[in-house]
Formats: structure tokens, sequence, C-alpha cells
């Protein structure tokens, strides 16, 4: 199923990559961090007025927050003093807040307690600095004696490290604080309305929520369109067009209502100012409509990212729909072109009478007449897939070969069909001049007219004629065809062609006959001719004509082609295989003699580059090893199956040992590559190539080993089409061994590059499997924020199955000095296969599968790129898993210290306690402990008296897994065990 291409998905990318800034941006605005409460959450207590920040400012721009008159102020709860406390601490910018804030306490109408309580309060609870605490003094005469006496007393146990001053009057606080910063009940003109205050501030906080929450749902719809396959089908691709469509302009609405919104909010705080023309908004209401321009420039921000994106997936939607009635129409036409194809083959180009050559001529002619509106439906279906190429298509590597498909079809059938006419019309030809051969001529000549002298040299002209242009004529042809092609002819055709050439030797033998009868009769006419009849089969036999001469039409050509399908093409393979294997191990032999050899020679050591001192063996692996192989065993093995290639199978299972080198030499090929771009332009090399007369450098040669590994895989493959019995076994299991090399090659050129895994990789058994995947984690100890973030992003692994452990490693490309990319495997964490279970398919993607550790401690979803791949692993693993199996029961049947009451009893420990971790039914956590109990009683020392108690637990759980261990516990029944 055809994924996103990567362009795409760095698009995907890009999009959460910008939201996911618009959201953390929403949070630094409205300062979430220090923060912890919205308005909405102490309304009520906001209500209540018992501490506003008015929006005035100090001298040097300090905050000023202002406790007024509040009756019930020390009724109160410490709580929701704090939260309004720190509430409004956290609204001013950092840089305002920095410096520190300036609290006006208004207890003029109030008693010393009342001031006493609130100085209290402020100096225990106050979350934000202080700059300054100015105290309007109750104003009654005893209250404001009191008060002096006891901020004298009690100062000290206010513990504030800010000066506190006392005030007499509004005018002693105008000296501290400017009338324009201070509200009319405080003596100035600042105008501040608390309800309206706590109204914008609960917009303007709605109105950040609903930015970030439009921003989590265009994430989310990233997210979607991430794990979001491509259909393989044009319904399919239209209802995903749809859908993503209708989701895109539901999202839409959701932004536009946004929109609104803060477009709104924003003219609300901005049309205070045009109430009166001197009216002016205070700090804090330039910070409100600040943050909501802010708000809107992110809004705006996630807008142009959402429809950057749209525009390119949407591309991408209908581009998936052209590509996919392109395949369609492409399958419709390619159906109807193997139908023509496979009508073409069924007809003949061989006749053996001139009415049925001309009936197989006039069914071809049919066939291609018919033919004439499939071709060109399919060229012009090639005609649009360049379109789509033109236009830029995602899928070109997909669309350009069902072009060049069409093409090449419609071109071979348009040859067959010009071949076979011209086969059949030389054969018409070959069968008209059979048919005819002359003896019209012989019977058209008037006897009677040929007793003149006129008559006679007229005959004789007419037949003269006739023998010079015989040995230019179609029928030498047959004759030719038939000496060069005698040995391949089938029976039938040579029986067919050798009683032509009978009859055309009869024919020949009358037409001299009657050539040296005319001549006598034009020379001397002495008495009548008598009319006789001619009777070509009374004609004696005479040998045919040896020496005709050659034609070189395109009879011949076709003859070759039609007579030269019957040929060996086993042979013609095995042919192939032992002469490009000459050629290879000569290349060897060139390398090793004008390279390798040449690094010890004296006379171009000042030639030699200092990079490459010492690295003989670095430069080209372990070639000389190869070419050992290859010149002294393997060549000669193949060129003993040139008359036999049933045999080459067993040639290849024979060595397969042997070709392990190319593992060795592909694992140092790219150590070999790093070291070649260091000297491989020093003069040394050049002048051994120049030696050796290379049209390549070396590196091309030290490429051959790689692409030779590869090449035997494809020619048993070219065998195998053509191979029809003796052997064939053989063959296919030589064809799976190399494919299975190649696979080892490949593994181990990934695993070389694994970085940062502390153990020692030959310890861990065979490499099986390696490969990409995205993989979620879940772990039961882990915090439920981190579990669930792990859920919702995929990490990118690379996996590397051993027969002891499962690795996961991060894959890297990495660039080496300016040439291409190159990938490492950053090491992660590991598992062992010892403590490790499978789940085979995960609800809701078919491509999935769990991977779990410890009983399911740690749960691993593993999503492949296909289910093919899926398959593979999961078959890989399970068979890992059930050789360990296997290995305990083997381990515990074939010991001999069965005397032991516990052996077989702990094996069925083993072997249950695999079963509870690994089999799907048993996923309930109650189970797991039941089923967990049953094997601890098979480990008890006591074990014989607790096996009945052993059996009841296990008669509880569930049929599945209860089958599964009574089958083990009935083996250690057998043992004598229980």
């Amino acid at each position: 199923m055809l994924c996103w291409l990567r362009e795409d998905e760095m698009s995907v990318q890009e999009l959460l990559q910008r939201v996911e800034c618009v959201i953390t941006h929403v949070d630094e605005i409205m300062q979430q961090d220090i923060r912890p409460l919205l308005a909405v959450d102490i309304i009520e207590q906001l209500h209540r007025q018992f501490a506003s920040l008015s929006g005035g400012r100090g001298k040097d721009g300090a905050p000023i927050i202002t406790f007024p008159e509040c009756s019930g102020f020390s009724e109160v709860p410490e709580e929701d003093f704090l939260n309004v406390v720190t509430y409004l601490t956290s609204i001013p910018s950092l840089d305002a807040a920095s410096i520190g804030f300036i609290i006006i306490i208004d207890r003029r109408k109030d008693k010393w307690s009342s001031v006493k309580a609130s100085l209290s309060r402020i100096a225990g609870a106050f979350p934000g600095n202080l700059q300054l605490v100015l105290v309007l003094r109750p104003s009654r005469f005893f209250q404001k004696h009191i008060a002096d006496i006891g901020i004298k007393l009690h100062k000290d146990d206010f513990k504030m490290k800010v000066p506190i001053v006392m005030l007499n009057s509004l005018s002693d606080l105008h000296g501290y604080v400017d009338k324009s910063q201070l509200t009319r009940e405080l003596g100035g003109n600042l105008e501040y309305c608390h309800s309206q205050w706590i109204h914008h501030r609960t917009a303007i906080e709605n109105f950040a929520m609903t930015v970030k929450t439009t921003a989590q749902m265009l994430q989310k719809f990233g997210t979607d369109l991430a794990e979001t396959e491509l259909p393989n089908d044009v319904q399919c691709t239209k209802d995903l067009l749809t859908a993503h469509t209708d989701k895109h302009n539901n999202l839409k609405d959701e932004l536009r209502l946004a929109v609104k919104q803060g477009t709104t909010l924003y003219s609300c705080i901005k049309d205070q100012s045009a109430k009166s023309e001197d009216h002016e908004l205070n700090p804090d209401e330039m910070e409100n409509q600040t943050t909501v321009e802010r708000l809107l420039a992110q809004l705006d921000e996630t807008e142009n990212a959402f429809e950057q994106f749209w525009s390119k997936h949407h591309l991408k939607l209908e581009q998936c729909l052209q590509l996919r009635h392109f395949e369609q129409d492409f399958r419709e036409v390619k159906v109807s072109l193997d139908s023509l194809i496979d009508s073409l083959n069924s007809l003949s180009d061989t006749g053996d009478c001139v009415a049925r050559v001309e009936k197989m001529l006039k069914e071809l002619k049919t066939l291609e007449e018919k033919a004439q509106a499939t071709l060109e439906k399919a060229q012009l279906h090639a005609l649009h897939g360049d379109q789509l190429i033109q236009s830029n298509h995602y899928a070109v590597d997909s669309i350009r070969p069902k072009c060049v498909e069409l093409r090449r079809v419609c071109d071979d059938f348009s040859n067959e069909v010009k071949k076979k006419t011209d086969i059949l019309s030389k054969s018409l030809q070959i069968h008209q001049g059979i048919d005819k051969s002359g003896i019209y001529l012989l019977a058209s000549q008037a006897v009677d007219k040929c007793q003149s002298q006129e008559g006679a040299e007229s005959a004789l002209t007419d037949i003269e004629h006739f023998l010079e242009s015989a040995e230019k004529n179609q029928l030498t042809e047959l004759r030719n065809l038939h000496n060069q092609y005698e040995v391949v002819l089938s029976e039938d055709i040579k029986v067919h062609v050798l009683k032509a050439l009978k009859r055309l030797e009869d024919v020949q033998e009358m037409f001299e006959k009657r050539h040296l009868s005319l001549k006598r009769l034009s020379a001397k006419q002495t008495r009548p001719i008598q009319p006789v009849a001619p009777r070509p089969e009374s004609s004696p036999k005479r040998p045919s004509v040896k020496n005709t001469p050659r034609t070189a039409g395109g009879q011949q050509r076709n003859l070759i082609f039609v007579f030269s399908a019957n040929l060996n093409e086993d042979m013609h393979i095995m042919t192939e295989l032992i002469e490009t294997e000459r050629l290879y191990v000569e290349e060897l032999q060139s390398i090793m003699e004008g390279y390798f050899a040449e690094l010890n020679n004296s006379e171009l050591s000042h030639l030699m580059p200092p990079s490459l001192e010492n690295k003989r063996d670095v430069l080209f692996g372990n070639l000389p090893e190869i070419y050992e192989f290859h010149n002294k065993t393997f060549l000669m093995e193949l060129e003993n199956c040139a008359e036999k290639p049933e045999l080459v199978g067993t040639c290849f299972l024979k060595r397969v040992e042997e070709l392990q080198v190319y593992e060795k030499y592909c694992q140092n090929k790219p150590r070999s590559e790093i070291l070649w771009r260091q000297c491989g332009d020093s003069l040394f090399f050049q002048e051994c190539q120049k030696k050796l007369d290379h049209k390549l450098s070396l590196d091309a040669y030290l490429l051959k080993p790689v692409q030779r590994i590869t090449k035997y895989q494809l020619m048993l493959k070219e065998m195998l089409k053509c191979s029809n019995g003796e052997g064939i076994a053989e063959l296919e299991e030589a064809l799976a061994t190399m494919l299975d090399i190649i696979k080892s090659v490949n593994d181990s050129m990934h695993q070389i590059a694994i970085t940062g895994f502390e153990g020692n990789l030959s310890e861990l058994g065979k490499l099986l499997m390696q490969g990409s995947f995205n993989v979620w984690t879940d772990h039961k100890k882990g915090h439920s924020k981190v579990k669930d973030l792990a859920r919702f992003k995929p990490m990118q692994r690379h996996l590397f199955l051993y027969d002891k452990m499962l690795l996961f490693c991060k894959k890297r490309e990495e660039t080496t000095d300016g040439h291409e990319k190159t990938p490492s495997y950053s090491f992660k964490h590991s598992l062992k296969m010892s403590s490790v279970g499978i789940t085979e398919n995960v609800k809701g993607d078919s491509k999935k599968f769990e991977v779990w550790y410890n009983g399911r401690e740690e749960v691993y979803i593993i999503q492949a790129p296909s289910m093919d791949v899926k398959n593979m692993w999961v078959s890989e693993i399970r068979k890992v898993l059930t050789g360990q199996l296997e290995a305990c029961r083997g381990m515990y049947t074939h010991t001999h210290t069965f005397s032991s009451e516990n052996n077989s009893v702990r094996l069925c420990y083993l072997i249950f306690h695999r079963i509870t971790l690994q089999s799907q039914q048993v996923k309930d956590e109650k189970i797991h402990i039941k089923a967990r109990r049953c094997v601890e009683l098979a480990c008890s020392p006591r074990v014989l008296p607790q096996s009945k108690e052993m059996l009841v637990g296990v008669s509880k759980l569930p049929i599945g897994v209860h089958v599964r261990v009574n089958g083990y516990l009935s083996l250690c029944v057998s043992l004598g065990d229980m």
C-alpha cells in the first residue's frame, strides 16, 4: 500500500512543529508557568474585590495592588486570599513584576486590628516581589494613635524587608504615587471598573484557550494524517479526499470563529480609549491589548501553517486520485493488450498450402484491425502518464514504468504482427511458386506452333528467359533454406520442403528437356513434331543443385527466429555464467597483479600516498581470499557443469561456506571507500591504471565482488525459469541459499553501523532480521503523562533481532567528507529474548504487533512498513521463542538426573511460564496471578502433596490456557514426578 512520500511526510512534520510552537507561545504569552489559575477558577473571590489590580504604576513602573476598604477582609479564607493575590501578581509582564509591587492598604474607616491583620497576611503569603507598602491608617482619633503605637511595637513581627509607610491622608499618599495612577476612591483620576476588568480578563483567557484548543485540533489532524495511508482504489481515494476536505472546512470554520472572537475582544479593549479625547489606556489595559494582539498573531500563524499544509495535502490527494484512475485504466488496457498478444501468439506463421497461408494472413489482418482501438487507447493512456509526470506528480517512479510498459507491449505487438506478416507473405510466395513452378509455362506453349521456325524460336526464348530468371526466383530460397537449416528443421516441415524440392527438380528437368527440344526445332525443321503432354512424374531423379546463390532476405532471418526458439536455454545461461565467471576472475587477477602486488614495488614507493601506508588490507579487504577461491576452485567447478547445467545447483550448494567470504568483504567496503577518497587521486594509482590500460579506476573494480555476489542469484532465477526436470530441487535450494547470503551481507552492513552498544554483538547469536519501524512504548511503571505521550507520538527505531536479544536503535544519516549520506544506528535499549513475549495482532492497524517484556511491564507497539514485513518479523520472533522452549524441554528431557522429584515439574514451570507470558488469551491480570500461583506450586519443594492443589488452580484458568497447562502437567505425570 502506497504511503506518504518523504516530501509530504516533512510537510506533516512541519505543520506539527509550527502548531507546537503556537501552543508553546500561547503558554508563554499567558505566562502559564507562573499563573496556575485562571480568572474563571476564582471568579467568585475576584468579585468580592478585597484586592484589585487597577492598572496604576509607581514612579519607576512598579505595578500597584490595592486592598480597598473591606469590612469582611479578616473573614476571607486563607486559600481564597492566596489564590487572588497569586493571580493578580501573575498578570503584569515579567519586566514590570521584577521591579516589585507597591501595595496600598486603605483602612481609613477601619481599626488597627484590621491593619495588623492585613499586614500579617501580606507578609506571610504575598507571592511577588515587594517594593513598598503604603497604609492609609484609620482616620478616627483613637484608632489613629493606636495604629501609631502598634506599628512601632509590631513592626518586626511583620517580617517585611520593604518599608511600611503609615499615611494620615490621601495627600500623603499622593506624595508617593501620582494621582494619574490612582483610582477615584484614592483621590486620583484613573478610571477603573472592577467588573469590566474581570470581564476582560476572562475574555482574554477564554480567547487564549480557544487559540490553544484550535492549534491542538490542527495538531491532531496532522497526526492523523501522518498515520494515514493512501488507498489503493479509486472509490476509497475519493472517500478519503471528501473526508479530509470536510475536516478541513470544519477546522477552517473553527479558525474563523476564533479570529472573530479575538477581533471583537481587541475592539472592546481598544474602544475604551475612544470614550473621551483625553483618555488613555493604563499600562494593564495596554498589556491586555498587546496580549490579544499577540494571540491573534499566533492564530494567524496557525491559520497560515494550516493553509500551507492543506494546499500541499489537497494536491497530494488529488494526485493520488489521478494515480488511482491511471492505475485502474492501465490494468484494463493491459488486460486487453495481453489478450491481443495471446491471440497473436496463437496464430501460426507457417502453412502447408496457399489456401492455408492466405487464411492465416486474413486472420492476422483482422486481428490487426481489431487491435487498433486498443493500441490507440494504450498510446493515449501512456501520453496521459507523460502529462502526469510533467506536472511533477509525486508518483513519477510508479507512473513512468507503466508508460514504458504500455509502449513496449504496443511495439511488441506491432513488431510481431509485422514479423508474422513478413513470414507468411514469403511463405505464400514460396507456396505459389511451388504450385506454379513453370508448369503453366510449359502447358501454355502450343505444341503445334512450335513446329514452325518462328514458333520454336519464340517458345525457346520463353524457356531461356525462365531458366535465366529461375536462379533469381523465390524457389531457390527454399533450396537454400533447406540446405542451411536441414539439421534444425522439424520432420513435418522437412518432409514438406523435400517434396517441394523434388517437385522443383522435376520441373527443372522438364524445362531442360523442352529447352533441348526447342533448340533442335529452331535449328532444323525436318519432320513434324508430335504433341506430347509433359509428365513430370516420369522424369528421372537427379541430384539437387548444390551451389545456388544465397539470398540474404528477411525469410532466412525469420526462419532462424522460428527454429532457434527450440534451442536449450539452460545451455545458453550456463554458457553466460561460465564466460562471465572467467571475465570476473581475469578482472580480479588484474587487480591483484596490477595494484595489490605493486604496493610492495620499491620502484613506485615514492608515488605512494602517506595515507595508504600499512593500510593495504583496509583498501582491498579480503580480496586475495576471494580471488583464490574463484580462480582455483569455483571457476573450474562451473566449467565442469558446462555440458550438464542441471548440476549447477549442486555446485553452488557445495560451496556455500566459501561464498560467505563476501560478507567480510562487504563489511569492510565502507572503510575501503573512505580510504580511497583520501588517496584515490594519487600518482601511484594513476601509474598502475596506465600500466594496466584500464579505462576505469581501481574503485570501479573494487565494486566488482559486490556486483558479482548479487549476479549469481539472478542467473539462478533464469535457470529455474528454463528448467523443467532434473536438478530443479537443487537449483531452488541454491537460489534460496544465495538470497540468504545476500541478506546476511546486507544485514551485516547495517550491523557494523551500530554505535553505543557496550556489549559484544558477537555474543548475541546470529543476526536474524533488521529494519526500520514506528514504535510506541507503554510501561506499567511509567508516569501517566509520559505514558500518554509515549502512546501519542511514535519513535522512529531501527530494530536488530538476534537469537538472544532484540536491539532498539535510532537511525542517523551522516555525511562523510561531503559525499553521500551513510546511516549509523545509535543504540537505545535492548530486550533479552528469554523474557520477551509477542502479540501478533493489534486492534486498529493490521501492520502493528506487540513485543512485551517481563509479563507486560514494558510493552512496545511496533508498526511495520507493510504486511509482508510484519509477517516475516512475527514469524522469525516466534521461531526464536519456540526454539528456546524446545531447548528447555530438550535440556530436561535428555538429562540423566530424573531421580530428582522436581526436575520435570520444573520443566513444566519453565514452559508454562512462557505460555502465560506469551499467550494472547492471558491479558487479564487476575488470570495471570492464578497462572503464576500454579507455576510457583510447581517449583515448591513439597511438590507431591501440592500437586492436587496445582491442578485445581489450573482448572480455574481460561479454557485456552487450561488445555495447554494440563498438557504439560500430563508430561510431568508420565515422567513419574507427580
